[in-house]
């Protein structure tokens, strides 16, 4: 984690809610933390972190258990409150549900948000194997399936925009690192209607994702796809490939019409 200032304003940016919510991400990063590690890691004096510690647990947003400090659960509010208001999770949840019945896989939901993947929605059939990524993970959006059917949507302006925010960083052997290859891919994607993520994100994980078109002008990019074991999924793929066209046609429909 980068190292922080404690200078309370600068330029457009004020120091301490900044610093607060390093405090935040790391906690959410290690799980627990004690204010010596919170101290260490933010080169912080230690008499700081521990008043920024007792600002967040009075607050609400962190909870103090034996001078172990963890992230609150009132984020869970905040976070199932943000995704509630979204249209698109509104409309797709059902189907979500039942595309992951049909495909006897992992579904997932997914929209932009700052020009990274956020995990809407997933759900999993009795089948499938649970991929582990929980709800509202926010990850690089060339390591998914969902992250590239919805860069496959976006202008090349706006895709190196991400790019030069983000980066392409990787995450396994066969991670994209290179902005040429990402646009090599995603044309790929674009002429053949799907993405599809090969063990770029997780090892022996493949998915496919479909963009879901919406022509509302509000509603956030979103992408549907359905993820699992690499073999298993390239076994049954020209099923996955038609059960989401038929779940991303009526997430449409019902977007646009309703």
């Amino acid at each position: 984690m980068d190292k922080i200032s404690t200078n309370d304003d600068s330029g457009n940016s004020i120091k301490s809610v900044e610093t607060g919510f390093k405090i935040i991400e790391y906690l959410h990063d290690v799980e627990v933390a004690t204010a010596t590690e919170v101290s260490n890691e933010l080169d912080l004096p230690l008499s700081t972190a521990h008043v920024y510690l007792k600002t967040l647990e009075q607050i609400g947003y962190v909870v103090c258990e034996s001078q172990n400090y963890r992230i609150g659960l009132r984020f869970l509010h905040h976070g199932g409150v943000a995704r509630h208001k979204l249209r698109i999770y509104q409309i797709a949840k059902h189907e979500i549900s039942d595309l992951s019945e049909k495909t006897q896989e992992v579904a997932n939901l997914g929209v932009e948000e700052n020009g990274q993947r956020v995990l809407l929605q997933k759900a999993e059939a009795p089948e499938g194997v649970y991929d582990n990524p929980p709800i509202g993970q926010f990850t690089n959006m060339h390591w998914t399936a969902l992250g590239k059917a919805m860069l496959s949507t976006m202008s090349p302006e706006q895709v190196e925009k991400i790019v030069s925010v983000h980066g392409l960083p990787k995450a396994t052997e066969n991670t994209i690192t290179t902005l040429d290859t990402l646009v090599e891919e995603l044309d790929r994607t674009r002429e053949r209607g799907y993405s599809i993520e090969d063990e770029e994100r997780r090892r022996r994980i493949r998915a496919i994702g479909i963009p879901i078109e919406i022509s509302d002008g509000v509603s956030s990019t979103s992408a549907i796809s359905v993820s699992g074991p690499r073999s298993r999924i390239q076994k049954k793929e020209d099923e996955i490939i038609d059960a989401l066209y038929n779940t991303a046609n009526v997430i449409g429909l019902k977007c646009n019409h309703y």
